[in-house]
């Protein structure tokens, strides 16, 4: 069925994504993948079908190649406008019931089963994307990434949603139910990766905010690794962000960091001169 109504939602490097209407009154999400990317949709498809059993998600009702172009397409259906963070900023609640919303959420999704052989996307390519973004970054966190390369033998992998932030949490349906969108960083990884990872998007990275994340998560964390993850991606959101305000709140953010844990940071010796 063809669209009669598009709405641009977000565009970037890698995908685009609309909101179509179609005639019989139905709303679609519809996310598009450049060529050099066909292996997001695919990861996304997979990791949604796999979410699935496990946590609220949109669900998908269509994937493929766009006839008569180079693009993908994947096809889900729109499950609203209103997200956790517009809850939060409109006043509907509190930061704090919001972390403990994503912190059940990772739990469950965690629980999802990673299929035998499922493509995981190596940590050297984080690492080499940060170091071609910011080489001295690599060096300030060696200790960081020390820890985080002696991952256990026999780590279990789950399904790492990648970019949970209040904005990625649709809020519909019955009991308001929380619903996880957007898998295109979806990738089977470590458990603290990805909490971690919302961790610094939420700037709950202080002592009260990891608790009232993890408090609502009912797997076991490594608090060493669950530290470390924190600081790479803090400092890969640094390299990221554009000149102006917004690179200076990373800035600010790795420096607290760096005064907190500066287990995890390589400080230069000062030299001192000869008397």
């Amino acid at each position: 069925m063809r669209p009669v109504t598009a709405e641009r939602l977000a565009i970037g490097n890698r995908t685009s994504v609309y909101r179509a209407g179609l005639a019989d009154g139905r709303a679609v999400v519809v996310k598009l993948y450049a060529a050099a990317t066909r292996r997001n949709a695919v990861t996304e498809a997979a990791a949604i079908r796999a979410a699935a059993c496990a946590v609220p998600t949109a669900r998908v009702l269509a994937a493929g190649r766009v006839k008569g172009t180079d693009l993908t397409a994947l096809i889900s259906e729109d499950l609203g406008r209103l997200t956790l963070g517009a809850a939060v900023r409109n006043g509907q609640i509190t930061s704090d019931h919001a972390l403990r919303d994503v912190g059940r959420l990772l739990g469950r999704l965690h629980s999802a089963p990673v299929a035998p052989r499922t493509p995981r996307r190596p940590f050297f390519e984080d690492v080499t994307s940060l170091r071609h973004r910011d080489a001295g970054a690599i060096g300030r966190i060696a200790p960081a990434l020390e820890v985080l390369s002696e991952a256990p033998a026999l780590e279990r992998l789950v399904w790492c949603h990648g970019d949970v932030h209040f904005d990625n949490v649709v809020i519909a349906g019955p009991g308001t139910t929380r619903h996880l969108i957007d898998f295109t960083d979806a990738t089977p990884g470590p458990r603290e990766a990805d909490v971690a990872q919302a961790l610094v998007m939420a700037h709950a990275v202080s002592v009260r905010g990891r608790f009232t994340v993890t408090g609502s998560y009912p797997l076991a964390l490594d608090g060493t690794r669950l530290m470390a993850w924190c600081v790479f991606h803090t400092a890969r959101c640094h390299a990221t962000a554009p000149p102006g305000e917004e690179r200076s709140r990373w800035t600010r953010r790795l420096a607290e960091l760096a005064h907190e844990h500066p287990r995890f940071f390589h400080t230069p010796r000062t030299v001192r001169s000869p008397r």
